[in-house]
């Protein structure tokens, strides 16, 4: 039994997903006439309170994408040191849009509203870039699943106001989010200008993030993810896995949660564990001690089959998942508590 938890990216589709897909109804995306595709966009549109959304291949290019609408060649965007859009995009803020990145020094991937108004006061003149855009993302991923504070979220968005800034939220895991603190779709739908949703990871689906924002913002995507090379043809067959993942794997992500608390509860309580970090989501990471090789002990549980993944800096990760079955945490706390070097 290989338990695989390097990623919530790994799931596969299941039976009910499988037969929507192969039943779906399907046309050609690049004249906008696929029926599922319109559905799935209307769908997220409306879930969240907003005028528009675009179905993209990845995350990545959903990102990006949010990115070149909102600036221009030479302009600056703000960001977490630990951000996806800086870290994780193979520095395609650089590359796609001519855009620099300012890090602020945040805690677990997430800043405060006064960190933001330091990082854009100061001067405005031809010696310094322009600054466009603040990128949020939710969960953070680096941070170890961690979420916003809300209230926060709504003080940085006074502070774009102040400083004519536009709002990107990278909610690769933001279902997560909202099933961890009780929150809507429509509070962030009311908040950002526009938000990227990552149909791959928790939710379950195979391939594909929506896009979401103003009529105006989308009509300007579509144009992009062409130039990206991210235009589909019958892409219906992937939009109705993502309309299956809407519809029945939102609230069993609750699931994923406690396991991962649970596995947090373990790791806790090992002598060779030095620190993990708090867990609120699907996603833990820990730290060995140092006579423990962090790349070690992950090919220790690799021939256990037991697949995690090294995230820099003695971080270990493991994301819990759709995939992740009882028996299979069973199998990872006894392994772990049994652990030998």
């Amino acid at each position: 039994m290989k338990i695989d938890l390097i990623s919530d990216t790994v799931t596969r589709p299941t039976k009910g997903m499988l037969e929507a897909m192969m039943s779906a109804e399907v046309g050609d995306d690049v004249f906008n006439s696929d029926p599922s595709v319109n559905l799935l966009q209307e769908k997220a549109a409306k879930m969240f309170g907003m005028e528009a959304a675009l179905f993209f291949p990845s995350g990545t290019m959903a990102n990006q994408t949010a990115i070149k609408l909102h600036t221009q060649p030479g302009d600056k965007l703000f960001c977490d040191k630990w951000a996806h859009v800086y870290n994780y995009e193979g520095g395609g803020a650089a590359f796609n849009s001519g855009v620099s990145c300012k890090l602020i020094d945040g805690h677990r991937g997430m800043f405060t509203a006064e960190q933001l108004e330091i990082a854009a006061a100061g001067r405005a003149d031809i010696h310094v870039p322009y600054s466009r855009l603040v990128c949020i993302e939710n969960t953070t991923n680096k941070g170890g699943g961690a979420c916003w504070d809300f209230e926060e979220l709504k003080k940085i968005k006074q502070v774009c106001l102040d400083n004519d800034l536009d709002y990107h939220l990278d909610g690769a895991r933001l279902f997560n989010a909202l099933v961890a603190k009780n929150e809507s779709p429509k509070q962030y739908g009311e908040l950002f200008d526009t938000i990227s949703i990552c149909l791959s990871k928790g939710l379950g689906a195979p391939v594909g993030s929506i896009l979401l924002g103003t009529k105006e913002h989308i009509a300007k995507a579509f144009r992009i993810r062409k130039l990206f090379g991210g235009a589909m043809r019958q892409v219906g067959f992937l939009a109705a896995a993502a309309i299956y993942a809407f519809d029945n794997h939102i609230e069993r992500l609750a699931d994923d949660h406690k396991k991962a608390k649970d596995i947090e509860l373990v790791l806790n309580s090992l002598s060779y564990v030095k620190k993990v970090e708090p867990v609120e989501t699907n996603i833990i990471i820990f730290y060995v001690e140092d006579y423990l090789n962090a790349n070690d002990f992950i090919s220790s549980m690799a021939k256990k089959n037991i697949l995690l993944t090294p995230m820099g800096d003695g971080k270990i990760r493991i994301v819990t998942h759709l995939d992740f079955s009882e028996q299979m945490l069973e199998k990872l706390v006894y392994e772990l508590k049994f652990f030998k070097e």
